[in-house]
């Protein structure tokens, strides 16, 4: 310890002094007689020596117990202070640590974010390259879908028209022969040949137009023979003009079937001009 509490009472030479004596005269008090010794002095010095004796433990005592508390009051305060100490210790070590944490985990971010930002914009460009070409692929496919519904569609009206067509005219004729009678007398005015001229009809209409034929004479030149007669593959208001020189194929279906031919083709000639324009 290093600032002791100094005892308030102090011992003087002269008390040391008749210590000593008091000590002198206990362990030699064996080798005296009661007759050698003053019984009135003796007793004297008995009770101061015991007086100072009890004085000195008394004094002994109390500076005992004064360092003892100095020493509880230091030891408390010295464990006080290591403790304070060791707490400011352990606080600015924590700081530290957590400052390095934070600059570590700051750095870490930060490389992080660097490469996590190069990744994703990799990432984003090769699924935004990615996209783009299955969006041109969508596209032109989508270009051929529209040209192939365009063709079939335009082939399939194409078709139906042809067929109702057809349907219309066989109708007409049916109900109004004489309108195949103006078929008739054109087809054989394309034949300025003299000779024999066969015209072929549809057995329902044979009789028909046989009674027409003087009528029909007219549409052929002047030295040209007339001749009717029915052909089953021929329908009704269609006709087929022979001579010597080759033949007329006047029947509707015939007829219809040419323009529908010609159509196609017009059809499938736009679509491929179509799909060499459109085509990106």
């Amino acid at each position: 310890m290093s600032n002791l509490i100094k005892s308030s009472h102090v011992v003087s030479l002269e008390d040391l002094k008749r210590l000593e004596l008091m000590r002198m005269i206990s362990s030699n008090s064996h080798n005296i007689s009661e007759s050698d010794v003053d019984g009135e002095g003796n007793q004297a010095v008995d009770v101061e020596t015991q007086s100072l004796k009890d004085r000195i433990i008394a004094d002994a005592e109390h500076t005992a117990r004064q360092i003892l508390l100095q020493a509880q009051a230091e030891a408390t305060e010295l464990r006080a202070e290591a403790e304070r100490e060791a707490e400011s210790w352990w606080q600015s070590r924590r700081e530290q640590d957590e400052l390095h944490r934070e600059e570590a985990s700051r750095q870490g971010y930060e490389e992080g974010y660097q490469v996590g930002a190069g990744q994703a914009e990799a990432d984003l460009k090769q699924q935004w390259e990615s996209r783009l070409q299955e969006s041109e692929a969508i596209v032109q496919q989508a270009y051929s879908a529209k040209e192939s519904v365009i063709m079939e569609g335009e082939a399939f009206l194409v078709e139906l028209s042809c067929s109702i067509a057809e349907k219309i005219i066989n109708r007409k004729l049916a109900k109004a022969p004489e309108m195949a009678m103006k078929l008739y007398e054109k087809a054989l005015s394309r034949r300025k040949e003299q000779g024999t001229i066969v015209l072929c009809v549809s057995p329902s209409q044979f009789a028909y137009v046989q009674a027409a034929k003087e009528e029909l004479i007219l549409s052929l030149d002047a030295q040209a023979e007339l001749q009717i007669v029915p052909d089953s593959t021929i329908q009704e208001g269609g006709c087929i003009v022979r001579s010597a020189f080759g033949s007329i194929d006047a029947r509707v279906d015939t007829q219809l079937e040419a323009i529908r031919e010609q159509l196609l083709r017009v059809v499938s000639h736009g679509s491929e001009e179509g799909t060499r324009h459109a085509a990106p």
